[in-house]
Formats: structure tokens, sequence, C-alpha cells
């Protein structure tokens, strides 16, 4: 049995919008689909995801040992399934962030991957048949993940899902004080070859898989040698088979400075970017060693970014040591000038294993352990500033940031800047329906309906082909707000 931890409400979920196209989870398990890959083909394997069903106990009874995957923000969710094992007397078998860091808090777990696993499983399942199964197990060295394979997409039903995701690389070559990329999975990026992906691209699209796909890199441009190869291979099967899928992933601002690269994703089928901006302050961009944001124009690279046909979805921090008191006025400004429509804002937290916890340590500031979730206004550590006025300038600035007027006018700078590029994606009956309740939910039942409209009746006006892109963001912003109104 693997399971999937219940996703708390943050950004990520998507949870507020999810009901407009009929779906119960953003993302499908990756994590899990590739585990349950890597083990015997023998076994007989089922996935529940807690956010799409329930874990009955006989199915717990039922199991020979339960699998658990989760992300530091996962802990609560965790921490009740392993409850539930206990009291069955089920053993469990546990991975991923949460565990890699903090295994310590979990002594009932029976067996414990640290790091990643693609070397270890098979090592388990030996010691296991021999009957001389460890506690943990530890990876010593980062696996080359060309081994890592097509994930059991079978054990899923897709109709749950608003996007399948893939992985292409593991690593960033940045060391950001606050990340734990590189804890985790090392500062040079291992990629798959670009055959590899793209069959796996070609599996997603045999089942019928005909919506987004997440590629999941922390960094896609980590290596952009390799990724320009694996952008040419998509962009060739794409001719081939005429897939209906669009994609969207997650890379460093220097994207803005390879106008190939940004052409060649944009062919490919890429529509959106998740970069980490973090802020317009240069103090703070040096104190965190974000050097790549540094000394050069944020929004001017955004910009380029929209007018090669990318959306940017931007992931935004306050609470650095550098910030001075108009942080939140200087972080409200850049958003709504570069047109970030999803503007990602959380407060710094220390994640374990990173440089700002070890520095904060030792700095005798550390406070509490991490959730793991920065959209909670609530530091775990001692700031500079005062932390009565930082966390309640965050929810300040949240509210502010999706008021109805102040994020349809963001929309809007987008709709400006943006230039439309590579394939043009199918509509689907969900887009239609979602489009349909936007209507009445946005437009006659919440607050903002006349925004919405003025929203919708501008964008017809002037930017036709754009219209869909503004509807997908109206009801985004639904979930945004409810997030930012719930801090």
């Amino acid at each position: 049995m693997l399971v999937q931890p219940e996703n708390p409400d943050t950004f990520w979920s998507f949870k507020h919008s999810l009901p407009f196209v009929s779906k119960r989870s953003a993302f499908a398990p990756l994590g899990l689909l590739t585990v349950a890959a890597l083990l015997p083909r023998d076994w007989e394997l089922e996935l529940v995801d807690l956010n799409v069903d329930t874990l009955r106990d006989q199915a717990i009874r039922d199991a020979d040992y339960v699998f658990v995957s989760a992300m530091i923000v996962h802990k609560p969710s965790v921490v009740k399934v392993l409850e539930r094992c206990r009291a069955l007397a089920k053993p469990v078998v546990a991975g991923g962030p949460l565990f890699t860091t903090g295994h310590e808090d979990f002594p009932d777990v029976a067996h414990v991957f640290l790091g990643e696993v693609e070397d270890l499983l098979p090592e388990w399942v030996a010691d296991l048949a021999r009957g001389k199964a460890k506690r943990i197990y530890r990876a010593t060295v980062f696996p080359d993940v060309r081994h890592s394979p097509v994930p059991r997409w079978d054990l899923i039903d897709f109709a749950n899902y608003l996007t399948m995701s893939v992985q292409f690389s593991r690593g960033c070559p940045y060391d950001c004080e606050f990340c734990d990329i590189v804890v985790m999975n090392g500062r040079v990026p291992r990629t798959k070859s670009p055959g590899q992906l793209v069959d796996e691209l070609e599996a997603l699209r045999e089942l019928g898989w005909r919506d987004m796909v997440f590629v999941v890199d922390d960094n896609f441009i980590g290596d952009k040698r390799r990724t320009k190869e694996l952008l040419r291979a998509m962009i060739a099967w794409r001719e081939r088979t005429r897939p209906a899928m669009g994609f969207f992933t997650e890379a460093s601002v220097n994207l803005a400075d390879d106008a190939e690269l940004c052409e060649l994703m944009t062919r490919a089928g890429f529509k959106k970017v998740f970069v980490g901006i973090e802020t317009p302050s240069t103090e703070s961009l040096q104190e965190c060693h974000k050097l790549q944001n540094r000394d050069r124009d944020l929004i001017g690279s955004v910009h380029t970014l929209q007018r090669a046909g990318l959306e940017v979805m931007g992931g935004f921090i306050v609470g650095f040591d550098s910030d001075r008191p108009d942080v939140f006025q200087r972080q409200f400004e850049f958003i709504q000038r570069s047109g970030v429509v999803t503007a990602m804002v959380g407060l710094l937290t220390a994640l374990p294993q990173t440089k700002l916890h070890r520095r904060m340590e030792r700095e005798g500031r550390l406070q509490s352990a991490s959730t793991g979730n920065n959209t909670l206004a609530s530091l775990n550590f001692e700031p500079r500033l005062d932390r009565r006025f930082l966390e309640d300038g965050y929810r300040e600035l949240m509210k502010r940031l999706y008021e109805p007027k102040v994020y349809y006018e963001r929309i809007r700078v987008f709709l400006r800047q943006h230039r439309p590029a590579g394939p043009r994606l199918r509509r689907s009956a969900a887009d239609i329906r979602a489009f349909l309740k936007s209507l009445w939910l946005l437009g006659a039942r919440y607050r903002g309906r006349w925004a919405y409209w003025r929203l919708c009746a501008s964008t017809l006006l002037k930017h036709p082909r754009q219209f869909p892109r503004a509807v997908e963001f109206a009801i985004l912003g639904y979930h945004f707000r409810r997030i930012a109104m719930a801090l």
C-alpha cells in the first residue's frame, strides 16, 4: 500500500480552484508512482492518494507494508497515517524530504530511506527477502537518474487530477541560503536522457492524457545544454505525434538571457514557468546568495519572458535581515508593474539542514522547526525587523495583492506584455464547464463580480485570443484570495 499524504491548504494546493474544473487534486503523486515502478513487478501494489480518496482500515490490514513519501509540509497528515498503522500493527516504509531531514521524529517507522531511493530500494528488497532488512537506508551518492523508470501511471485515475508530472533533472547549480534543493539533490544537475523523458511523455499520451504536464525540476535550465537537447527531442516528438498536452516548469531568471532557449521551450509546448524572484532588494539578494538575480533588471527579465510567450509565476519572500520597513510596498509595486499574476509570496523560513538554518542556530535565533508552509504568517526564527510588523505586514500584502480590482489590473498588465507563442492547446469540456461556473460564481455570487465583468469585457475587446487565459487567471485568483483571507 502506497499512501500519498493530504496536502494542506497552500498556494500550491489550488484547492479552491479545483471545483471549477471538477478535479480533486492539482498534481499526481510522482514520487510514489516512481517508487512503485522501482518495486518488483510481481508485487501487488495499491496507491491511495489522500487528496482524492480515503484510506480504509481494511486496506491497511490487507497490506504487508504501508509506504509513505512526504515533504515537510505533509507532517500533520503523515502523523495521522502513522498512528493508524501503529494501531493496526502494520509496518511502515517511509522516505522523502520529511524523513531525510527529520527521521529522528519518527522512531516507530520500520524502514526509513534517507535521500534518493533509486539505488536503495533494490538493496532493501534483497535484504527483505533474506530476512535482514535494516531500519535505515542512507544514500551515500546521488543516483544516476538515467536509471529511473517510467512512473506507474496505471495506479491512478487520471480523471482525478488537473495535471500530470514528470521529471527531467535533479539538482541546481545555485546555492541560495534558504533553499534545501542542494541538501536534497546536490549542486550538479543530473539529467535523464532526452529519449527517456520523451518515452515518459509518450506513455502519458498513449494512456490518453491530453492536458498540462508539470516538469517538476527545481531548475529546468540548470544544465542548459542538456535542456536544449531535450527540447529539440520534444519538438520532434510533437511534430510526429501531435500531442494535445502543454507544459510548465520551474527555472532561474537567467532563462530571460537566452532567446534560443525561450523559443525552444515555447515550440515544445511550454506555456508557464515558475521563477524564484524573491525580492527587488539588492541587499537581500546578496544576503541570501541569490546572485543570479542580482545586478539585473528583474522587471525587464519578467517582461522578456512574457514577450517570448511564457507566463511567469513568481516566488517572493519577505523577512530577510536586509529587508527595510518599506519592503511590503516595494514588493507590491514590483509585482503590479511586472504583471506577475500568480505571485506566491511567503515569509522566509529556515528549512532543516539549509545554510540559513545553520546560521540561525549559530546566531541563537532559531526558535522552532519549520512547517514547510511559507504561507503561514509565522516565522520560525527571530527576525531583525519587528516580528509583529513582519507578520502583520505579510497578511496585509497578501490581502492587497489578491483584492479583485488589484488582481485583475495585474492580469491586464500581463496581457499587454504577453505574446502567445508555440502550439495552441485544446480547450476541453472541463475548460468550458469552468468558464460557465466562473460566470456564476465570480460574476454573480462572490465579491469582486464587477471587476470580473470588466476584465472579461476588456480582454474580449483588446486581447480576444487571450480570453481563455484571462478566465483561468480569474479562477486561480479566487483560490489565492481564499488563501490570503485565511492568513
